[in-house]
């Protein structure tokens, strides 16, 4: 054995290129993983698909994230659940849509601390499955638990008619959250675009709700619907 320092550093750097070189496959796994998470990302990030965003704006609208980038102080919004989806089948074909529709999470405005949500119209029309309940859910428990307020832009077809009683179900979630919080914390809505059914209902059951002018927003119910397709003959 030898207290030579350059044949201990030279001893030690070929045991390094060793483990470098033995673990050569797990290296590649992980920067693989990290590429996909990276297009995970990027492909939550687009909603409905470049089509859907422009289509978007070409009717005068912003999408959800351009919303809470408006709403919030810049640098301050962190996302819950960005890559969570709807369970496959629903939507036919295996198609499902990460994060789901709606994007949730908690900022600042002015420097003080909401919880929103943010509803995608480009993804399914903004429509709520089970998913995308639960994470309004999530955000409206935190929002209670700190005692801030919550702020909910709904731009949304209602219940997502492919998910039947599930769907329905998820806004009974919702709607009792609603009730849970009323006069606990401030609840805020914002109809952003064409509402129907339970998103409108969620919001008539909130301290304050706004529209947004030129007639980009309004609201209805499914029976209020139905009555203009099928009018009484009496």
């Amino acid at each position: 054995m030898t207290d030579d320092p350059q044949t201990l550093t030279t001893s030690d750097a070929d045991a390094k290129s060793s483990y470098r070189s033995d673990n050569s496959p797990h290296l590649l796994m992980f920067q693989d993983n990290l590429v996909k998470l990276q297009n995970m990302r990027q492909e939550a990030y687009e909603g409905g698909g470049p089509s859907k965003i422009r289509l978007q704006h070409e009717r005068g609208k912003l999408t959800a994230r351009e919303r809470l980038e408006l709403l919030l102080d810049e640098g301050s919004f962190e996302e819950f659940d960005l890559l969570k989806s709807g369970r496959e089948g629903h939507l036919g074909q295996h198609k499902s849509y990460l994060s789901d529709g709606v994007i949730t999470g908690h900022g600042t405005i002015d420097g003080r601390e909401v919880f929103v949500f943010s509803q995608d119209f480009t993804v399914v029309g903004g429509s709520l499955g089970e998913a995308h309940s639960e994470k309004i859910s999530k955000v409206m428990d935190h929002a209670v638990q700190v005692g801030a307020p919550i702020i909910g832009l709904n731009d949304s077809g209602g219940a997502r008619i492919q998910e039947g009683v599930d769907a329905l179900a998820a806004y009974g979630q919702i709607f009792n959250r609603n009730v849970m919080a009323s006069g606990v914390i401030p609840q805020i809505s914002c109809i952003m675009g064409p509402c129907a059914g339970g998103a409108v209902y969620s919001p008539a059951i909130t301290d304050f709700t706004f529209m947004v002018e030129k007639n980009l927003s309004h609201v209805c119910d499914r029976a209020e619907r139905g009555a203009k397709r099928h009018p009484s003959t009496n």
